[in-house]
């Protein structure tokens, strides 16, 4: 009996022991709203292990964090805690353009430094839980045994609390054009195969591989969003999906000699983010991508300005028009052609009367730049080439006068909008960019197009290594000093990085209007990009299409899977301070009270409101003009046909306003009626109420307009 009550004295001790040693490793912080609570520990192996709740759900059950070094024993195991610091940050900030006025960052912070004694160095988790969500990253004091690096892969884990429904596109390290696949967890891998062929992939890295943002939706009506905010000097993450346990893991994308990123302390990866909400609108509405990157980089910031264009593009993305002067490539050389002995084909768009009809439409119809595209030498033989030298961005084409066209546009109270195509030769980007922008700076323009269609040169790069993210992030910090904005395509999805870089006023990085000219878009698609690849930063997504069936082109060939009412709804459901009206102006002058709204919907916002949302089936979104009190509202769905009806109550409540109602027409339907619509006019306040029908890929479109005293005489109430 004796030795009974010493050897359960003993095992007592023993367990006693182990629950200090486990608390002594154990730390945790909660939400400032107390919903979301975030677990730290360091396991028996030394391992660092996180867990998220959300009103005592689990949202990320307990997983590993670490990195893989290369020739290194690595940053996966063998740490202790050696200290937790936490702290709480409260500010409000005015973003330079927005969806909202100001916004406020408020958080709760744990920072824990991790020793790896034996190899004599530390490491430090950065974890800040926001209202709506939490980020975290991996911070590299400078140290004796850890000042160069090479990471193998980062093993950040996201484990899943069930086999969620998730909106995925495949995890490509070139590319982001890709119409999104909806299923659950489990069924990705199956999936995954066919949404790669579909969409003819460059190259991916693995059958289960997704990349961020990453939305999706738990069976008990929990939303939870995946991405990464501050991507700098960094490559970009995708996530591996163990779909026994339901693991998302890190997975980043390589140089072109298979390694993921070259470091030197002190330095920092970018914060991985798990947005959280029980309320879809929240999702859209989260300011945390925002949050997480540092305040403006500029002292002046008086030359970004939001920007509603027109240009010369849509006529050759359908095939209307070229870009090249002439097909006679084999007679093309850079810097050697005299292009005026070579036979012009005919159909080159990006002429000076052609130019000059952009500029008088927009002039006339307020709107502030001209894009063209192809107005530079080279363009008849590069693409899939592989050349390492093609534009030099400051040489025209014999029929592009540019000091005549600058100062047309110029005496119209217009300006050209660039377009730098780089053919993915970032090299010959860089070694161009100083003359290109000082070019552009002596002749007027303020704003750059940017491209990288095509493999990256480098050879052997991809378009979201750590090498090329540099090089993204360095022409937007040189296009600054020569106070240019960018608008990149084909760059890096965007990581919020507009805040402290705002002259990076859009970026393309997803599947955009032009694949409607390439086969369509899925009804869908909008309804879940502003939960996808918006979460970082707006869309150049260039709305706003009304010959939805390109009634110029013979033959077979695509159509825009919209209406034409939903095309005025993008405008305020893809947010972005970069919006193009994207047809050709024949077209518009064809439905001129339909292009109206386009005329008057604003591009810069002091608040936004999310009426309704659910992602792959329908957005609604109120959005109050910079600087008035004028309010837009617009309103998607997906292929189902529904019924929207919400209160006006966010208006003022003294004020009258002037609705106009932009709505599919009774009988409109994308593929059979797709330009059928109706616009009602009349008189709302705040206590009014709206109900319109959406038809099947449908939208419509409503201007809250404060009235005037003749106004309140004139109109009616509207019904």
């Amino acid at each position: 009996m004796k030795n009974l009550k010493t050897l359960v004295a003993t095992l007592l001790c023993l367990l006693l022991s182990f629950s200090m040693s486990t608390q002594a490793v154990a730390e945790s912080i909660t939400s400032p709203n107390g919903h979301f609570k975030l677990n730290f520990s360091v396991n028996e192996k030394g391992e660092p292990v996180y867990q998220l709740s959300y009103k005592g759900k689990d949202v990320v059950k307990p997983s590993k964090l670490g990195l893989e070094l290369k020739d290194d024993q690595g940053l996966m195991a063998g740490f202790s805690l050696a200290e937790a610091k936490t702290s709480t940050f409260d500010e409000t900030w005015a973003p330079v353009w927005g969806e909202v006025k100001q916004i406020r960052n408020h958080y709760n912070e744990l920072a824990v430094t991790l020793s790896q004694k034996e190899l004599e160095r530390a490491i430090v988790i950065r974890f800040r839980l926001f209202n709506d969500g939490l980020g975290f990253r991996y911070e590299f004091p400078q140290q004796k045994n850890l000042n160069y690096f090479v990471i193998k892969e980062e093993h950040s884990q996201f484990a899943m609390a069930g086999d969620h429904t998730a909106f995925w596109i495949p995890g490509d390290y070139d590319t982001q054009e890709y119409d999104y696949t909806k299923s659950k967890l489990s069924e990705i891998r199956r999936l995954m195969k066919s949404a790669v062929t579909e969409n003819a992939s460059q190259q991916t890295f693995s059958p289960t591989g997704v990349q961020t943002a990453l939305q999706m939706k738990t069976a008990d009506g929990l939303y939870i969003n995946l991405h990464e905010a501050a991507l700098v000097n960094y490559a970009c993450m995708h996530l591996n999906l163990d779909d026994k346990a339901m693991v998302f893991e890190s997975w980043l994308t390589p140089d072109a000699v298979g390694d993921k990123g070259y470091m030197q302390t002190p330095c920092k990866s970018p914060w991985r983010t798990v947005i959280v909400s029980e309320d879809a609108r929240e999702i859209l509405a989260s300011k945390m991508t925002l949050n997480l990157n540092d305040p403006c980089a500029y002292s002046d910031v008086s030359w970004i300005k939001p920007v509603k264009y027109i240009g010369v593009w849509w006529e050759m993305i359908t095939g209307k028009g070229t870009w090249a002067y002439t097909d006679d490539v084999y007679s093309v050389k850079l810097g050697e052609t005299d292009y005026a002995k070579t036979k012009p084909n005919g159909r080159h768009s990006a002429n000076n009367e052609k130019v000059k009809r952009y500029i008088d439409f927009a002039a006339a119809n307020g709107f502030d730049q001209v894009l063209v595209e192809g107005w530079n030498e080279g363009w008849e033989d590069w693409f899939g080439k592989s050349k390492d030298y093609v534009f030099d961005f400051v040489t025209p084409y014999p029929d592009f006068d540019v000091k005549m066209l600058n100062a047309y546009a110029k005496s119209k109270g217009v300006k050209i909008m660039m377009h730098h195509e780089s053919s993915s030769s970032v090299r010959n980007y860089e070694r161009h960019m100083d003359k290109a922008y000082q070019f552009m700076a002596d002749n007027g323009y303020n704003a750059v197009k940017s491209g990288y269609v095509g493999n990256i040169i480098p050879r052997g790069e991809h378009h979201y290594s750590q090498y090329i993210n540099n090089h993204y992030l360095y022409a937007v910090k040189k296009a600054a000093e020569y106070k240019i904005c960018v608008n990149a395509h084909e760059a890096v999805r965007p990581t919020g990085l507009c805040r402290t870089y705002p002259n990076l006023i859009g970026n393309e990085s997803a599947r955009g209007t032009e694949y409607e000219a390439f086969g369509g878009n899925k009804p869908f698609h909008t309804t879940i990009l502003p939960f996808t690849r918006l979460i970082g930063g707006p869309m150049d997504y260039t709305p706003g299409i009304f010959d939805t069936k390109l009634s110029f082109l013979s033959g077979d060939h695509s159509f825009v899977h919209t209406t034409l009412a939903k095309q005025l709804a993008l405008y305020l459901t893809m947010y972005s301070p970069l919006q193009m009206a994207a047809d050709l102006p024949e077209s518009y002058e064809r439905y001129m009270d339909a292009f109206q709204f386009i005329k008057d919907v604003a591009v810069d916002w002091d608040e936004s409101q999310y009426i309704e949302a659910e992602p792959g089936d329908y957005i609604t979104v109120a959005r109050k003009a910079k600087g008035t009190n004028n309010w837009f509202v617009g309103g998607i769905t997906n292929e189902n046909p529904r019924l929207s009806t919400f209160k006006l109550d966010f208006l003022d409540a003294d004020k009258v306003y002037v609705a106009t109602l932009y709505a599919d027409g009774k009988d409109a339907d994308y593929i059979k009626n797709p330009t059928s619509y109706q616009i009602k006019k009349g008189l709302v306040t705040a206590k009014s109420k709206i109900s319109t029908r959406l038809a099947s890929s449908g939208g419509f479109a409503l201007s809250l307009i404060e009235a005037t005293k003749a106004d309140k005489k004139s109109l009616k109430k509207l019904k």
